[in-house]
């Protein structure tokens, strides 16, 4: 009942909005309105009955106004008749309308029903065209993703993948095929990321067999910065004190730009490597490829190290070839390190460049043992050595080469001295120990200039052929001595931190070579009983205790700042200056021998009857025998030394021929004994006198004072103590009184034979 109240409400404000229309087209606007509102049949009646009811209230109202006034109220019905006339004509309208209206309505209901069923089919078609859609992009979408792994791009096809997963496959969720692509996009990752693995691997791979070369380019740059460097350096000395890889160096030769990496000869793109990190930053696998990588490196380091090199090939191309990979590998660690942030830490890199270098040093040093050239071996330290210069330039730290190089040094000065050892072996075994004769002005002047030694004479004074007074071996040994000292020399060059064990393993070097080869070999000859050989060994000792004294000059101006101050001092100078000691004591021993053996072969007649005209030939043949070894063997002596030698020889003279008459075989001496032997010191004097010393003289002094002291009429002045220091001073207070206990003044007068009796002693005859 309530609805059927509300309706009739309804119902009545239409009539009511119908009535108060203020125009035409409004009367038919409301009614038109209210006609179609009451097109069913409930409200088409109500609406009826709300315009009859309208219709009675106006006739009563009608009514009321005619009973008042019925002209007026006949006026009224007259119109109100023509109005209901009109009403009821228009009620037939209304009541035509309605039904026409509520044909249409059910006309129009039934092509709106229609309608909405066309637009729901629409819908569907529409809903599945765009499913369609959906799913043609998601295929298409997928199969670009496998058309850009064909194509390697493999960053591309991971963003189409992600781009499927959170975008795409979103518009499907209610199709199969959704979950079906979904359950594959993690097998498409690793896809993605083995296929990206694989062309890291193909990059690493190509890598390993591009480090040689890049060592090789890397090691050529490097030698060109060396000759920039010298070329300066001679231009401006001061650069001189800067080595390479200096700050001063580097500063110089920052115009020199060269990328190792991207030159004419060599460009390595590091593209792979940086596809392949974005990927697997993507897929958060940074950990995984960091680890992989890693292991990737050590087994290309592997793989780098061969089991054993050579070091006898003379181009040295077996330890180049090693030590070029391992710059290259190096090299590329480093921009690795530099350009792909976070995948290789600098513990990593400092790890495989260590147990690299620990490997190459291992194989270097158990290939030592085939290297027996000195020079070869230098030529290994200058590989080492550019090497080592490389590496520094990229931030490796290289000490533990720098002292590898010293076990290389090591090996280097025991090659050098072995080889010095032999020569000056040969040298000294095969030298004839004579002076050294030079035929041509050339000649001489090689001689002097590679030995330490001032001729006596100008250049222009001399005439040739001439003789220098050392013998062949000694300019041959300084030969060796000056190439030694290069030699040792040349190992500092191009990068050597260790300058002070040169200078030390130099010094020790030549003390034990001229101690032991040299100086021991030429001591050791001394045994000879050749005094020509001994002189001239006295003379090379001479020449070589100079030529140490040189030496330590030259080691002091050639030592390294590293080990500046001070002095050098050899042993072997020492050596040498003792060992000429030797010599002399030799010279002595062999002089005063054959001077024993000239003062044996007198023939005193103590007792004898008669005068000697002559001196004795043992006399003649002593002073004969000192003048010739002085003028020919002893010549090249120094003064000094010469002087020295007489006096010994002459002392020692002096003391056999006094030892004649001492002799306990010599009982008795008569005044022509005293006389003969008187006869031979004077002799002896004047041939010293001849010599113009008047020092060796003092060595007869005791001899001739005996003499003397012999032929005395009084012999009992040599008791008197004033009287003796006075004539006898020299006199050897033993030897005075046994020789004057055996002096006589008898002299036995020789008996002439009978010549028949020799003559039948001679044929035995009997008498």
């Amino acid at each position: 009942m309530p609805c059927t109240v509300d309706q009739r409400v309804d119902c009545d404000s239409a009539v009511q909005q119908i009535t108060l229309s203020f125009s035409e087209d409004q009367y038919f606007d409301h009614l038109i309105s209210a006609i179609e509102d009451a097109g069913t049949g409930v409200k088409g009646q109500q609406l009826l009955q709300s315009l009859a009811q309208f219709s009675i209230e106006r006739e009563a109202e009608i009514e009321g106004i005619c009973s008042t006034n019925h002209q007026g109220f006949a006026s009224a019905s007259s119109q109100l008749l023509l109005v209901s006339g009109q009403s009821r004509t228009l009620m037939n309208d209304i009541h035509a309308i309605s039904q026409s209206t509520q044909i249409s309505t059910e006309n129009v209901a039934r092509d709106k029903k229609a309608s909405v069923e066309s637009r729901a089919i629409r819908q569907n078609i529409d809903e599945a065209n765009e499913a369609l859609r959906d799913g043609l992009a998601v295929l298409r979408l997928a199969n670009q993703v496998y058309d850009l792994l064909g194509r390697k791009s493999h960053y591309s096809a991971l963003r189409a993948l992600d781009e499927l997963q959170e975008v795409h496959l979103l518009k499907i969720t209610k199709f199969k095929i959704a979950d079906t692509i979904r359950k594959s996009i993690p097998d498409t990752k690793k896809l993605i990321a083995n296929a990206v693995m694989a062309d890291l691997n193909t990059w690493l791979f190509r890598i390993r067999e591009t480090s040689q070369f890049l060592g090789e380019v890397a090691f050529y740059h490097t030698e060109q910065r060396r000759a920039r460097h010298k070329d300066r350096a001679e231009k401006l000395l001061a650069l001189g004190n800067f080595k390479l890889n200096s700050a001063v160096e580097s500063v110089a030769d920052e115009n020199e730009e060269f990328d190792i990496l991207d030159n004419e000869d060599l460009q390595v793109d590091f593209t792979p490597l940086f596809e392949c990190m974005q990927i697997h930053d993507a897929l958060g696998q940074t950990e995984k490829l960091k680890v992989d990588y890693a292991s990737t490196r050590r087994q290309q380091k592997d793989l780098l190290m061969p089991p054993s090199i050579t070091l006898i090939d003379p181009e040295g191309s077996s330890l180049s070839e090693l030590l070029e990979g391992i710059a290259g590998f190096a090299i590329i660690e480093k921009a690795t390190m530099s350009k792909a942030h976070g995948l290789r830490s600098l513990v990593d890199v400092e790890e495989l460049w260590v147990s690299m270098c620990q490997t190459a040093m291992a194989l270097v040093s158990n290939a030592l043992s085939e290297v027996t050239n000195a020079e070869l071996l230098l030529k290994i330290k200058g590989i080492i050595a550019l090497f080592i210069q490389t590496m520094t330039s990229y931030g490796y730290q290289v000490q533990m080469l720098d002292t590898f190089l010293l076990t290389l040094f090591d090996k280097y000065a025991e090659l050098l001295k072995r080889r010095v050892s032999d020569d000056f072996q040969e040298i000294v075994s095969t030298d004839d120990y004579m002076p050294m004769p030079i035929h041509k002005s050339d000649e001489y002047d090689k001689v002097v200039n590679v030995s330490w030694y001032t001729p006596e004479k100008p250049r222009q004074e001399l005439r040739f052929p001439c003789v220098l007074p050392f013998s062949q071996m000694y300019p041959l040994c300084c030969i060796d001595i000056r190439n030694f000292l290069n030699q040792f020399y040349f190992f500092s060059d191009d990068h050597f931190q260790h300058l002070k064990v040169i200078d030390d393993t130099l010094k020790s070097s030549l003390d034990e070579l001229l101690c032991e080869k040299v100086c021991q070999s030429l001591v050791d000859r001394l045994s000879t009983q050749y005094l020509g050989q001994i002189v001239q060994i006295l003379i090379n000792l001479e020449h070589f205790e100079t030529a140490c004294q040189e030496l330590e000059q030259l080691l002091v101006a050639a030592r390294s700042n590293a080990s500046a101050g001070g002095t050098v001092v050899l042993k072997a100078t020492e050596d040498f200056r003792n060992s000429k000691k030797t010599a002399e004591k030799r010279i002595f021993e062999l002089v005063n021998s054959k001077i024993d053996d000239l003062i044996g072969t007198a023939e005193y007649d103590w007792t004898a009857s008669t005068l000697e005209t002559e001196p004795s030939s043992y006399m003649q043949t002593l002073t004969r025998y000192l003048s010739n070894i002085m003028n020919t063997v002893l010549l090249g002596l120094p003064t000094e030394i010469k002087e020295l030698i007489y006096f010994d020889a002459l002392s020692h003279a002096a003391t056999m021929i006094l030892s004649l008459p001492l002799s306990p075989d010599v009982k008795c001496i008569n005044p022509n004994g005293v006389a003969n032997l008187s006869q031979d010191v004077e002799y002896l004097t004047e041939f010293v006198d001849t010599l113009k010393n008047p020092i060796l003289k003092e060595n007869l002094d005791e001899l001739r004072q005996t003499v003397a002291l012999m032929q005395a009429e009084n012999s009992d002045d040599f008791y008197d103590v004033a009287t003796r220091n006075k004539k006898y001073g020299r006199v050897d207070a033993m030897n005075g009184p046994m020789l004057l206990e055996k002096l006589t003044h008898a002299v036995q007068v020789p008996v002439k034979p009978d010549k028949l009796t020799a003559l039948s002693s001679r044929f035995g005859m009997r008498s």
